[in-house]
């Protein structure tokens, strides 16, 4: 099971691994009323007209739950989502098909070459599974590093011995997390999610001597990963920030959920940015390439 969902008209979907979404049935107004009011009080908050909705983790599993109240929604509805209870490998995206294998050797290089990589999708695509995949390839290829992780909530696994995992908080948001990291000793910086202008943070982090970083982001192609990271730093400057992320952006792996599962589409190298556009080579031009100079 991934995620359950109520809607308004009480109508409650679950989500189960490579099965898609299905109708598992209906819950009363007041059942729901119910659930929502009980995670509230574990969470030690409150909920009601004036605060219409929750989130966060709950107590138990560490799932991530989001609960509205009317007037936002017609009637109580909420989203539980659950938290991955192992790590898949990168061999079992390939055995799978939700990866090819030279998609695959082209991550565990990128590890090795420190390279910072973003993660990018659309809402439910498969974005922290992967990210998890990816910091299990870091954990066995350098256990030396250390790694500090900062999420908004907790659902980044990380194997290595050496890991420090930040959490934001109502007063201490993305960017001042960031900020702490570089006092922390991090060997790599990983982000669970960039959403606003800590992204720019971010960046510069990843510019000034700690190469090998991981985040993820919501954004439906590889290309378009750019452009929302230029949304996201125009949010905390007036200047253009394109030749910062032509700098610290190396690759960007594009995941997507289809009717037929979640697959990685694109993979993009990120050269630099330069003459007012990114240099960029998707992963199938430069495995071209290379080859054609190995002949």
């Amino acid at each position: 099971m991934v995620e359950i969902m109520l809607n308004p008209d009480g109508k409650l979907f679950i989500e189960r691994l490579g099965l898609g979404m299905a109708l598992a049935g209906e819950m009363p107004t007041a059942a729901a009323e119910l659930v929502i009011g009980a995670v509230a009080h574990a969470l030690k908050t409150q909920i009601d007209l004036n605060q219409p909705i929750i989130s966060g983790e709950l107590p138990i599993g560490g799932h991530r739950f989001e609960g509205l109240l009317p007037p936002v929604v017609t009637k109580p509805s909420f989203t539980i989502r659950r938290r991955a209870s192992q790590v898949i490998p990168l061999d079992d995206y390939v055995r799978s098909g939700a990866m090819a294998q030279h998609q695959a050797d082209t991550i565990r290089s990128a590890i090795s070459s420190r390279l910072n990589i973003i993660i990018s999708g659309g809402t439910g695509s498969g974005k922290t599974t992967l990210a998890n995949a990816v910091l299990a390839e870091i954990a066995a290829t350098a256990p030396q590093d250390r790694l500090v992780i900062l999420e908004d909530t907790a659902e980044l696994q990380c194997l290595a011995d050496n890991t420090l995992i930040l959490h934001t908080s109502d007063r201490v948001d993305m960017a001042r997390l960031l900020k702490s990291t570089m006092r922390l000793r991090p060997d790599r910086i990983v982000v669970g999610e960039v959403r606003d202008g800590a992204a720019l943070t971010l960046l510069k982090a990843w510019n000034t001597g700690h190469p090998g970083g991981l985040a993820t982001l919501h954004a439906n192609t590889a290309m378009s990963t750019l452009r929302r990271l230029e949304q996201l730093t125009s949010e905390v400057s007036q200047q253009p920030m394109r030749e910062v992320i032509g700098e610290a952006v190396d690759l960007i792996i594009s995941i997507e959920r289809s009717a037929h599962g979640r697959r990685v589409c694109d993979i993009l190298r990120v050269e630099r940015y330069r003459d007012g556009q990114y240099d960029v080579l998707p992963l199938q031009v430069r495995q071209a390439q290379e080859a054609g100079d190995g002949a």
